[in-house]
C-alpha cells in the first residue's frame, strides 16, 4: 500500500486548549468538547487543531452557535464565515464530523463526543475554517447562470406551464455551499478542469428551464473531457448535501441530453 506523506508545513501541530468557566453554584453543567482547525497566514506557523470546552447551557444548539460563542467568550482570533443562520446563504460550510455541511444546521447533540470542525477540504485556506472560493465562483460564472433568450422580451414576464416549471425543483434551490464539490474525489484531483458537482447541478438548471434558448450553445460548453466527463457517479456529492439535492442526478440527465443531440 502507497503511503503518503504530508509537506512539513501542512502537518499539525499541537493546539491550545481552552476550558470551560468554573462551574457556579446551582447552576449545572453540560459540556460538549470542540476540535477546532486553526491557521493564521500571517504568523507563520504549521495549522493545529485548538480544543474548545463549552457549556451547552449556555449556548445555542446548533454548531454555529458554538462557534460565534467560542470567538465572542473565548477567542476572538476564530475565523469563520456566516451570515444567514438558517441553511439560506450557504457561508457556514465546512467539514464537521467528517463530513460537509452547514454549522448553522448541524445540532451538537448530533455528534457523539467531540465535534471536529475543519474547513471544507481540498481547497486552500484562507484562515482557519474558511475556504477560498475564487476558483468555485470562477466556474460557476463559466456556465452564465442566467436566462438567455434571443426572442424578444415579453410585456409582462416569460410564462411557463406548471409541469415545465415542475422540472426545476430540486435544481434552483442550490445555495452554491460547496459542500458536494468539495467532497468529490474527481474535483478534488481535477479542479482546474473538472466544472464539480454544484457548478454542473446550476448549469442543468437553465439546460431544464423551457424559458431558456440556449440549451445547444450550453450543451456545447460542457462538451469536454474534463469539464463534465470526470465524473464518475461516485454519490458523495448526493450524499452529503445539506439541502437534499441530488446533483449526481443532474450530471446524468446533462449527459443523457449529450447522447441525444448526438442522434
Amino acid at each position: 500500500m502507497v503511503a503518503f506523506t504530508l509537506p512539513k508545513n501542512s502537518r499539525l501541530t499541537e493546539g491550545k486548549v481552552h476550558t470551560a468557566p468554573a462551574k457556579q453554584e446551582g447552576h449545572e453543567q453540560r459540556l460538549k468538547t470542540f476540535k477546532v482547525y486553526r491557521w493564521n497566514p500571517d504568523d507563520g506557523q504549521n495549522p493545529r487543531v485548538d480544543t474548545y470546552t463549552v457549556d451547552m447551557n449556555d449556548c445555542g444548539p446548533m454548531v454555529l452557535d458554538a462557534l460565534i460563542k467560542i470567538k465572542n467568550e473565548v477567542d476572538p482570533s476564530l475565523t469563520f464565515r456566516r451570515s444567514c443562520r438558517e441553511g439560506v446563504c450557504g457561508s457556514c460550510a465546512m467539514n464537521i464530523d467528517g463530513a460537509n455541511t452547514l454549522a448553522c444546521t448541524k445540532a451538537c447533540e448530533d455528534v457523539d463526543g467531540e465535534v471536529k470542525i475543519y474547513p471544507l477540504p481540498h481547497m486552500p485556506v484562507v484562515k482557519d475554517l474558511v475556504p477560498d472560493l475564487t476558483n468555485f465562483y470562477a466556474q460557476y460564472a463559466s456556465i452564465k447562470p442566467w436566462l438567455q433568450s434571443e426572442s424578444p422580451a415579453p410585456v409582462r414576464e416569460r410564462l411557463q406551464s406548471k409541469e415545465d416549471r415542475n422540472k426545476l425543483d430540486g435544481l434552483y434551490e442550490c445555495i452554491l455551499c460547496a459542500c458536494c464539490s468539495t467532497s468529490c474525489p474527481s474535483y478534488w484531483w481535477n479542479s482546474d478542469r473538472y466544472l464539480g458537482p454544484a457548478v454542473l447541478l446550476q448549469a442543468y438548471r437553465w439546460i431544464a428551464d423551457s424559458r431558456d434558448e440556449m440549451t445547444g450553445e450550453r450543451l456545447d460548453n460542457l462538451e469536454d473531457p474534463f469539464r463534465l466527463y470526470r465524473c464518475h457517479t461516485i454519490m458523495n456529492c448526493t450524499n452529503t448535501c445539506p439541502k437534499g439535492l441530488n446533483p449526481a442526478k443532474a450530471i446524468a440527465e446533462i449527459k443523457q441530453h449529450m447522447v441525444e443531440r448526438r442522434g
